[in-house]
């Protein structure tokens, strides 16, 4: 194999693949992008069993070929190279030698043969759904922070993906909250209801560009996901199991509705977290009376008192939540007032715009323990 290719296109490439090399493996291949120049394409593959990514990256193939090489070598040695064409050339061995115009040496690395490297399932597409990349990306971003580990439900640890017609609705729950936010699609699909992996979605998220105009076409297999966005393929098995029905879990039903401004809210909260640290970790007390909400917290370092102003309906209500919990939610909200619905003491608190294009649930701190 001989390609030719810039600096900043290879490292684009090894940028977009080289994230799900597993570093702890005992297979040595899976620590390996396999390059394939091949049919006038020239294509990086990472793949870890569970998730895998291929990208076309652009450049001259004078010999075709295909050879498996270290992710994380590969990527320093390319790293320190001149911002020039970088030739790479392979023999017999699998040891590919780097050249450029304007460096005289000749570095090496000792490859792999590229046949042994697994390659990317294909499996037969179900349902095929476009989707914005802008509003695909948006989505991931806002619930993301609310994913499960795992270790009990590993249903958790992804996010489960319902399509109803022309509405995509993405959920995840951690234990402690519930995150959901829809999404309008351009076209109506039969509907799907998956689990994808914690772990793929934050990829697709790093990887895809914030394009308005464009869209991602996710195809929905019997065991997987196929995601295809430019130059790009990402295929990731989805998780299996039953994702707890969250809907049973969200009610419409309040005593106490608050309106309050976002950002005055969220910056009371970052200045109670001050007092709410690792191994001393105490809930935010917010007490709704007439047209305030105070928000106290107390701990051994000292403590925080602030009133809001809000517009409130319903009852007065003294309920505690980990301030954590509601600042995640409120940074990812756009909305420059949002609305708090309290059901009790010991309910959840929901905050949710009247469309519910979002809803985040948070579970309260029982302050007599």
């Amino acid at each position: 194999m001989k390609i030719t290719c810039s600096k900043q296109k290879l490292s684009e490439g090894i940028n977009i693949v080289s994230k799900i090399v597993p570093t702890n493996t005992t297979m040595q291949l899976l620590q390996c992008i396999l390059i394939r120049a091949e049919n006038g394409e020239i294509r990086f593959t990472a793949n870890d069993m569970e998730i895998g990514i291929e990208t076309v990256i652009e450049g001259t193939i004078e010999t075709a070929g295909m050879v498996a090489v270290d992710a994380k070598k590969f990527s320093e040695l390319i790293r320190i190279l001149p911002d020039d064409d970088i030739t790479i050339e392979t023999d017999r061995d699998f040891i590919l030698n780097f050249s450029c115009a304007s460096f005289r040496s000749n570095p090496t690395l000792v490859g792999v043969n590229g046949d042994d490297y697994t390659f990317l399932p294909d499996p037969d597409r179900i349902e095929e759904v476009a989707v914005s990349m802008y509003g695909f990306k948006d989505v991931i971003s806002k619930i993301m922070f609310s994913v499960g580990s795992g270790d009990i439900n590993k249903t958790l640890s992804g996010a489960n993906v319902v399509i109803k017609g022309d509405q995509l609705r993405m959920k995840t729950l951690d234990g402690h909250r519930v995150s959901i936010r829809n999404m309008k699609l351009k076209e109506s699909y039969s509907d799907v209801d998956v689990i994808i992996p914690a772990k793929t979605l934050n990829e697709i998220n790093r990887i895809l560009p914030a394009e308005t105009e464009k869209d991602i076409r996710i195809s929905f297999c019997e065991s997987h996901a196929i995601f295809e966005f430019e130059k790009t393929v990402v295929v990731s098995s989805l998780i299996d199991g039953q994702f707890i029905d969250v809907e049973r879990m969200i009610t419409k039903d309040y005593d106490t509705k608050v309106k309050i401004n976002r950002k005055r809210l969220m910056d009371c909260i970052v200045r109670s977290m001050f007092y709410s640290k690792e191994g001393n970790k105490k809930p935010i007390v917010i007490n709704i009376s007439d047209n305030e909400l105070e928000l106290t917290i107390r701990s051994s370092d000292g403590g925080l008192e602030e009133v809001i102003e809000i517009e409130k309906e319903g009852k007065d209500i003294r309920i505690g939540f980990n301030p954590r919990f509601v600042f995640e939610a409120l940074r990812v909200i756009e909305d420059e007032d949002v609305e708090l619905y309290f059901v009790n003491s010991r309910s959840p608190l929901y905050i949710r715009d009247e469309a519910e294009n979002y809803i985040y649930m948070i579970l309260p701190i029982n302050l007599n323990e």
